[in-house]
């Protein structure tokens, strides 16, 4: 729920700062600086809270730590990249593909329960999925109509 408050409260932001520094309105602009913002959020819980994340993870993949640290430069760079004209694209479907990647992470740690945040199986389970899964599909939108398909 966290990062959807980030994505949006930034987004809404954005539209006013830019609107006030161009004289114009950059709905795709505003929408890749929120989704950037919650990004580096996102990212900064790999940091925060590295042991609950490593539970999220399937036990036949070795080096779990690393991956939960390299997931978050995935998302910082990423973050960056949605900014670069020359990589703009490419980011995006390195993310769309990266949200798709971790998705089944997410599927794992509400089916067992797990609240990253504490590292322990008390969390929401499988009612979580009912969010989680539409907020995933909204972040690949999100990136597709603000980067790749903009008219």
């Amino acid at each position: 729920m966290k990062p959807l408050i980030v994505l949006i409260f930034f987004f809404l932001v954005a539209i006013f700062a830019v609107r006030v520094i161009t004289g114009i309105y950059n709905f795709p602009l505003s929408a890749r600086i929120g989704i950037s913002v919650m990004l580096l959020f996102t990212a900064m819980g790999h940091f925060i809270f590295p042991e609950g994340m490593v539970l999220m993870i399937p036990d036949f993949i070795p080096f779990k730590k690393s991956l939960v640290y390299f997931t978050a430069l995935i998302e910082i760079f990423g973050a960056i990249g949605l900014h670069i004209p020359q990589f703009r694209i490419l980011t995006a479907w390195l993310l769309i593909l990266f949200f798709l990647a971790v998705l089944p992470a997410n599927i794992k740690a509400s089916i067992e329960g797990l609240d990253y945040q504490k590292a322990t199986y008390d969390g929401n389970g499988l009612m979580y999925l009912w969010f989680r899964i539409p907020l995933q599909i909204l972040f690949i939108l999100w990136i597709y109509f603000s980067t790749i398909r903009i008219k």
